[in-house]
């Protein structure tokens, strides 16, 4: 939490298995209250990678959507976790 605003990290991930654990450890965890990553049908283990390093609120696309469509869901589930605070 920083100035009394929870903070969430949204990560839009497509074959992000190499680069998750540095792209995750740079995150200020201090400061963000939760990480969402959203996985968009990788052909890698991206997923497991970011279950292996904690990441808890991993969405899971059954299809590949796209940039596009992975930040909308980013944002839809960011959205969402806030209007539960």
């Amino acid at each position: 939490m920083l100035h009394q605003k929870r903070i969430v990290v949204v990560m839009p991930a497509y074959n992000a298995s190499k680069t998750l654990e540095m792209t995750y450890r740079e995150i200020p965890h201090d400061i963000v209250d939760e990480v969402i990553l959203v996985y968009d049908a990788s052909r890698d283990d991206t997923a497991a990678k970011a279950e292996a390093l904690g990441i808890h609120n991993t969405i899971i696309h059954a299809e590949n959507r796209g940039y596009g469509g992975n930040q909308k869901t980013c944002y839809r589930e960011a959205c969402q976790k806030g209007r539960m605070w």
